[in-house]
C-alpha cells in the first residue's frame, strides 16, 4: 500500500523542489519570499513525514535536525529558515528524492505486483532501498548537529543568565522583606531600651526582649535563605543522605535507592537536590501518587536520577512549572530531562547531570541500598 502512495509523494517533492528553486531566485524581486514561505514548512512537514516512514522501516529513530525559530516577525523567521543548514540538506532531498526515490517506488510497485504472483521471492527491496536514500538525505549532518549544539548551549546560557538574575533579586528581596527589616526593628528596640532603661525599666526590658524575639526571627529568615542556595544538610549528610532525609519530608512513601557514590562537586549536588525536590513536589501536587520510587546511579562521567511514581500520568514539562524549573537547572550543566508519563501512568522522569568524579573523591561502586 506503501509503495502505491509513495509515487504522487515523491512526484509531489519533485515540484516543491521546483518552486523551491524558482522561490530562490526570485527572492531579489520579493516575488520568491511568499513562495519561500510557503514551500519550506509544508518541505519540512513532508520531511519529517519521510523521517517516521524510514525510520519505522529500517528500525531506528531519525531525528529532525531543524534549529528552532528565531524570535520577532515571519521576516526573521523565514530568514532562519533560509539559513538553517538542514533546508539545503532538504532542498537536496526534494531533487533526489523527486527523481531516484520516484524510480525506487514505482520498482516498488512492480515488486508488489510480482510478490502477489510469485509469493516466494523476497519483496521489499527497493523500498528499503528508498528508506535508505530517505534517512541518508534527512538525517541530522554534522553541521546541523554542530548548529543545534550551539543553538541548545546559546539558549541554556540565556536561561541561566535569566535564572541566576531572577535568583538574586529573590535574595535581594528576602534580605530586605526579611533579615534586613528585622535587623533595623532590633536596633530601634534596643535604642528606645538604652533611653529608657533608668526611666522606666519595665519598659526597657520589655524592649529587649522584643529583641530577642526579633534576633530569633531573623535567625530563621537567613537560615531559610541559606537553605534556598545551598541547603546544609548537603554538607553535613552527604549527597544521598540529604535526598533521603528530603524524601522523609514527604507525606507519601518514598524509596530511595542508591550506591556509594561518593563525593560529586558542590554545585552538581546542589542541582541534582534541588531538581529532585522538584520533581517531588510535582508529584504530590499533580500526581495523586501513593507511592514514589528514587533510584541515583553515577557512572562515572554522569549522575542519572530516576524519580517514578504510580499516579494519574499525564507530566508534561511543557505544562508542568515544577518539570520546567528543574528542565533550566540541568540545561545549565548540560543535562538532559526525560519524561514517560501516559494518561493513567506510571510517570517516570530520568534527569542526567554530566558530572566528571570529584577531584577529592572518586567514585565508588557498592550494592545498592534501600530506604523506604
Amino acid at each position: 500500500m506503501w509503495a502505491v502512495a509513495s509515487i504522487p509523494l515523491a512526484a509531489f517533492t519533485l515540484v516543491l523542489f521546483v518552486l523551491a528553486v524558482t522561490g530562490a531566485a526570485l527572492v531579489s524581486v520579493w516575488v520568491g519570499i511568499p513562495i519561500l514561505a510557503v514551500t519550506i514548512p509544508f518541505t519540512r512537514t513532508l520531511a519529517n513525514f519521510h523521517r517516521r516512514y524510514a525510520g519505522g522501516l529500517l528500525g531506528r529513530t531519525i531525528d529532525p535536525p531543524y534549529l528552532r525559530d528565531r524570535d520577532g516577525g515571519w521576516v526573521d523567521r523565514l530568514r532562519g529558515w533560509v539559513l538553517d543548514p538542514a533546508s539545503r540538506r532538504d532542498l537536496l532531498w526534494l531533487f533526489m528524492n523527486g527523481t531516484v526515490g520516484l524510480a525506487l517506488c514505482c520498482i516498488a510497485v512492480a515488486e508488489t505486483i510480482l510478490d502477489v504472483i510469485f509469493w516466494w521471492l523476497p519483496s521489499s527491496v527497493a523500498l528499503r532501498a528508498h528508506a535508505r536514500l530517505c534517512a541518508a538525505l534527512l538525517e541530522p549532518s554534522e553541521k546541523s548537529r554542530l548548529a543545534l549544539r550551539v543553538q541548545h548551549l546559546s539558549a541554556s546560557r540565556a536561561e541561566t543568565v535569566d535564572t541566576q538574575a531572577a535568583e538574586l533579586r529573590r535574595i535581594e528581596r528576602d534580605l530586605h522583606d526579611g533579615a534586613q527589616a528585622r535587623l533595623v526593628a532590633i536596633g530601634m528596640n534596643v535604642g528606645l531600651a538604652m533611653e529608657q532603661f533608668d526611666d522606666n525599666p519595665e519598659l526597657a526590658k520589655s524592649l529587649l526582649t522584643e529583641a530577642r524575639d526579633t534576633a530569633s526571627q531573623a535567625l530563621v529568615d537567613l537560615r531559610n535563605l541559606v537553605r534556598g542556595i545551598h541547603p546544609p544538610v548537603l554538607a553535613e549528610r552527604g549527597f544521598v543522605e540529604a535526598v533521603r532525609a528530603l524524601a522523609g519530608a514527604v507525606p507519601i512513601p518514598v524509596d530511595v535507592r542508591a550506591g556509594d557514590i561518593g563525593k560529586l562537586p558542590d554545585a552538581v549536588e546542589s542541582a541534582a537536590y534541588f531538581v529532585i525536590a522538584e520533581a517531588l513536589a510535582n508529584v504530590i501536587k499533580h500526581a495523586s501518587a501513593h507511592h514514589v520510587l528514587i533510584d541515583i546511579t553515577y557512572s562515572g562521567a554522569e549522575l542519572q536520577l530516576r524519580v517514578e511514581d504510580d499516579g494519574v500520568g499525564g507530566a508534561d514539562p511543557e505544562n508542568g512549572t515544577g518539570l520546567r524549573g528543574a528542565l533550566r537547572r540541568l540545561s545549565a550543566f548540560d543535562g538532559t530531562l526525560a519524561v514517560e508519563s501516559p494518561s493513567g501512568g506510571p510517570t517516570i522522569i530520568v534527569m542526567v547531570l554530566p558530572c566528571p568524579p570529584s577531584e577529592s573523591s572518586s567514585a565508588k561502586t557498592s550494592p545498592s541500598s534501600e530506604t523506604g
